[in-house]
């Protein structure tokens, strides 16, 4: 338990309550672990707790998706347990799962209000009227520990309007501290609220985005995750996905229908539309697409260029590269400078085990190659079209892989007279 505290000598937890289940949503899934904004609503409760508490302050209260929960937020280091507990705090602010578009600054208030107050419990309400859109009843509040039932369940099963009615029958008083956007407590408690939650969610992060200095056109169409980030001047066309941990640099200009993934991305990379970049990285310079399928544990270098319709998979391609249509290139290394033709392919894969392939810095691979891993083709090397190469080729060589061409003058026309004469 924290021994620092803010506005008073008392301690504070916050208890997040996540046990229910997906009935309001139709959904076999965790209430808590539905998404909104790119993030898990018990990652936006956590997200809230953390701008009033410590990490080692906030429980999550899971009840049997105890596990689940604890995978999803196990990087903030917060607690998640199955069961209710305050035992040793003087404060706990009780904060429903799904709320998300409560802001720390609301929270920060409300617990400001109540230590300041010398009242037994504080609630936040988005209005005074009962009959408000958002906001059925107050689910969110700061109590005494001393004031609240003995038994720590009641927490769970009462919400925080009830828990202080109840203390204001014993003669204990309680006050109410409005949002500042009545929408803050607006509770995801269906598909339909979900979805609308998350719309302005990420309304919100393009507006944050745009007013950061990042050109988004159509930000309405866009999807942008909570944990996004993109650096000034760089554009955002209509129709584009970023997603997750996705972090994009300076003057890059990333054009529609592209969605990109837990991905970094250098200053200046252009990514022409359709591409699908997933967990890798691309350095400055670079230029992607169109229709590029980038899968997982890439680095593509400065200044390279991946045309339409090439795959990578755990590729590394060093500064320069060009690999301009149709290529596979999969557990591959490839030098700065190499130009991989139309049509290559990295035969990584054996029916068994993958293999990798290493191309030197400088070299030269013809179009529609087949390099059948593992097999390295050393630096300035060449390899002519059309070959499969099945054993390393050195330094400077060049390796032809295919059958001699052979002509038959006049034997097309001999054919067809002889099926002519047959017919």
């Amino acid at each position: 338990m924290s021994k620092q505290t803010n506005d008073s000598h008392r301690t504070l937890a916050v208890m997040i309550l996540a046990a229910s289940d997906g009935a309001t949503l139709n959904s076999r899934r965790p209430l808590a672990l539905h998404q909104a904004g790119g993030r898990s609503l018990a990652g936006h409760a956590v997200a809230a707790a953390l701008s009033v508490a410590k990490a080692e302050d906030v429980l999550i209260v899971a009840g049997s998706a105890t596990e689940p929960v604890r995978a999803v937020v196990a990087a903030t280091g917060v607690q998640v347990m199955s069961h209710a507990a305050v035992a040793g705090y003087d404060d706990v602010l009780l904060l429903p799962c799904n709320v998300p578009l409560l802001t720390p600054a609301s929270l920060t208030e409300l617990v400001h209000a109540h230590r300041t107050g010398n009242v037994a419990a504080t609630l936040l309400a988005a209005s005074l009227d009962e009959q408000a859109e958002y906001g059925r009843e107050a689910r969110v509040g700061v109590f005494r520990v001393a004031a609240l039932p003995a038994h720590p369940e009641a927490l769970l099963e009462q919400g925080a309007q009830q828990l202080a009615e109840k203390i204001r029958h014993t003669g204990s008083s309680f006050a109410t501290v409005l949002a500042a956007d009545p929408a803050e407590l607006w509770e995801a408690d269906s598909v339909a609220e979900l979805v609308a939650i998350d719309a302005s969610l990420r309304a919100s992060k393009a507006s944050a985005l745009i007013a950061a200095g990042v050109t988004i056109y159509r930000p309405e169409t866009c999807v942008i995750d909570a944990e996004v980030e993109v650096a000034p001047d760089t554009v955002i066309e209509p129709f584009v996905q970023l997603l997750g941990h996705t972090r994009v640099g300076t003057e890059t200009h990333i054009r529609s229908y592209s969605v990109i993934q837990d991905c970094t991305i250098g200053d200046r990379v252009l990514v022409l539309p359709g591409c699908v970049l997933k967990d890798s990285v691309i350095e400055q310079g670079a230029n992607i697409g169109p229709m590029t399928h980038m899968r997982p544990g890439c680095t593509i270098g400065e200044d390279a260029h991946l045309g339409a319709f090439v795959e990578t998979k755990k590729a590394r391609l060093g500064k320069g590269v060009k690999a301009g249509h149709l290529a596979y290139l999969g557990d591959a290394e490839v030098g700065a400078g190499t130009n991989i033709g139309a049509g290559v392919i990295t035969c990584n894969y054996d029916g068994v085990h993958k293999h990798p392939t290493h191309i030197g810095e400088g070299a030269f691979v013809g179009s529609d190659s087949t390099l059948v891993a593992p097999v390295s083709i050393g630096p300035g090397a060449y390899v002519g079209a059309g070959s499969c190469i099945t054993h390393d080729v050195p330094a400077d060589a060049l390796a032809i892989g295919r059958a001699r061409q052979i002509i038959k003058e006049g034997w097309a026309a001999v054919r067809r007279t002889r099926h002519k004469a047959q017919g």
